[in-house]
């Protein structure tokens, strides 16, 4: 019998190659434990697909392993404490109601009810945290099984899991890939640690109602940053779930069965209404305040939404009677060979130094006393400004929208008394989950809007859009997230519906993106993200949607 048939050739980073039989553990094939700066190899990624250090390989593959502060490894990490929570959760305290429900921070902020009371109290708290280290000491496996459906489907019945049994209610795989930790046991929703001794660092912090998970931050995956409080986008989340829980809509389970009964399009008139009645009530906290407020700051990392918002608070604010104006800080680019460099070299374009601020906060000063300015035009194609003979002077009712990400950074309007402006902050906050254990993540819900749109209208793969993906979140971090809290007003530019809207348009971008690509692991982990959606049409979101401006078909001009 020939043996070579199941014999396999593991290439490594440094290009080295190991041969051994096929369907060996990546862990048996690479034994050590720890990078050389300390820290566990969690996962890997094989032939470019992120997995757990348990993966079977199965064909000749090109292995790097990952510790938790390489970017793949970085959410398999904070996805393994989240699992190890839930399941410290329901060994302490098994009647609880308990949520893992949005970011907070670099943390995750989590509900918890118990008795009818909601909020952990600090013994309780710190008890849970315990535990919890407990069973990181004990370093028990987590293993990935595949059980039947039926089974699978009969245990989430069984403990009323019905967050759980709802999302699979759409499907019908005769397997079901579950993660187990002993006696508890989750959908799998990804790779995971191999063991629970590799999830070491975290910290439960009381956060009322709740309390807030705290994680390294993938920049600094050796410590935990301190947390910072952001009362203004929590209650934005609060204000959110809260609309969700009363339209009975949390759970992408709860959206599916919707869209099965063909109820979505009412919940796509409701959850547009939300939106238009918070634009209308800024407009009229605008107009209440017109003689003092002369301009709208509108900020907002990229994909938030911001153009449509500004041309929908624009309509709302005739309606009060005032003559807004808008300023695209866009156009005051400099010129494409002075954009700032990052530290890769590469074009920084979310630096506050690609705008001309002495141009820019010139004729705000200007415009703020009743001056006539003429304003440029930024040429795209050729990367340089030109003036075009537009002439703008601000009369006594009119309002001036500023429109662009650095819209908080006090740099950026610096020449404008402070008391003439209004900051507004907008961000895709969605409030759906997975399930109770398993949060959507907001930044995954933005890379998707811009993925549709940088296709649609921007020329751009899906492959681009990923590539420049992590320089885009670097440059929010830097440029954008820091100055959030300085906003009078906070808008939040998610829909419920969207990312059953957005997946028929972004799947084929995704599967366009083949194992020998490096960002084959983040398409497969979005694939695996939207498949628990059902889809809908793009012929019930309405023309004005904050949607249309990543679809296209949008009554407003951009």
């Amino acid at each position: 019998m020939d043996t070579s048939l199941n014999t396999i050739t593991v290439t490594l980073d440094d290009g080295s190659e190991i041969r051994c039989a096929a369907g060996t553990p990546v862990c048996a094939i690479l034994p050590q434990r720890r990078s050389p700066e300390g820290l566990d190899y969690i996962a890997a990624l094989v032939n470019n697909d992120a997995v757990s250090t348990t993966y079977p390989v199965e064909v000749d593959s090109k292995i790097t392993l990952l510790t938790r502060g390489d970017s793949d490894a970085f959410q398999i990490y904070r996805r393994s404490v989240c699992f190890l929570l839930a399941k410290a959760v329901k060994e302490q305290f098994p009647e609880a109601r308990f949520a893992i429900e949005h970011s907070l921070g670099s943390g995750f902020y989590c509900s918890f009810e118990m008795s009818g009371k909601a909020g952990l109290c600090e013994e309780r708290l710190q008890s849970l945290d315990k535990h919890m280290r407990a069973i990181v000491e004990r370093d028990i496996p987590i293993e990935r099984r595949k059980i039947a459906f039926t089974e699978v489907v009969r245990r989430f019945e069984q403990e009323k899991q019905w967050d759980k049994y709802n999302l699979l209610r759409f499907s019908n795989p005769p397997k079901v890939a579950t993660c187990w930790c002993e006696n508890f046991s989750d959908l799998d929703h990804g790779p995971l640690a191999p063991s629970t001794g590799s999830l070491t660092l975290f910290k439960l912090i009381s956060y009322a109602p709740g309390f807030v998970l705290q994680v390294p931050e993938r920049e600094n995956p050796k410590e935990l940053p301190p947390f910072e409080p952001q009362p203004q986008l929590f209650q934005i989340f609060k204000e959110h779930k809260e609309w969700g829980r009363i339209l009975g809509v949390n759970t992408v389970g709860r959206l599916n069965e919707i869209i099965a009964n063909r109820e979505i399009s009412d919940f796509i008139k409701i959850a547009e209404a939300f939106h238009e009645k918070k634009i209308a009530q800024i407009a009229d906290h605008i107009y209440g305040h017109r003689d003092l407020i002369k301009w709208a700051l509108i900020a907002g990392p990229s994909s938030s939404g911001k153009t449509t918002f500004a041309k929908r608070l624009a309509v709302q604010l005739r309606v009060n009677g005032l003559r807004p104006v808008t300023i695209s800080v866009d156009n005051y680019f400099v010129s494409r060979e002075q954009t700032p460099l990052d530290e890769h070299g590469a074009s920084d374009f979310e630096n506050i130094e690609t705008v001309d601020l002495p141009l820019f906060n010139e004729h705000l000063m200007r415009l703020d006393k009743g001056e006539e300015v003429e304003v440029p035009s930024f040429n795209f194609e050729k990367g340089y400004r030109e003036y075009r003979g537009e002439k703008l002077h601000i009369e006594p009712d009119q309002i001036v929208l500023v429109e662009g990400i650095h819209g908080l950074n006090p740099r950026l309007t610096q020449s404008v008394p402070p008391a003439h402006k209004l900051r507004i902050y907008i961000s895709a906050l969605t409030q759906l989950n997975l399930d109770s254990n398993n949060r959507i993540s907001t930044t995954d819900n933005r890379l998707v809007r811009r993925m549709v749109r940088d296709h649609n209208f921007r020329g751009n793969s899906a492959l681009a859009t990923l590539n420049m993906w992590p320089s885009v979140r670097r440059g929010e971090k830097t440029w954008i997230f820091p100055f959030q809290q300085g906003a009078d007003i906070a808008f939040n530019s998610a829909l419920d519906y969207e990312l059953a809207v957005l997946k028929p348009f972004v799947e084929p971008l995704l599967v366009e993106i083949k194992p020998h690509h490096p960002q084959y692991a983040e398409a497969r982990r979005l694939l695996a993200f939207l498949s628990s959606f059902l889809g809908v049409s793009d012929h019930l979101v309405p023309p004005t949607s904050i949607l249309r401006e990543f679809i296209g078909h949008s009554s407003f001009s951009y």
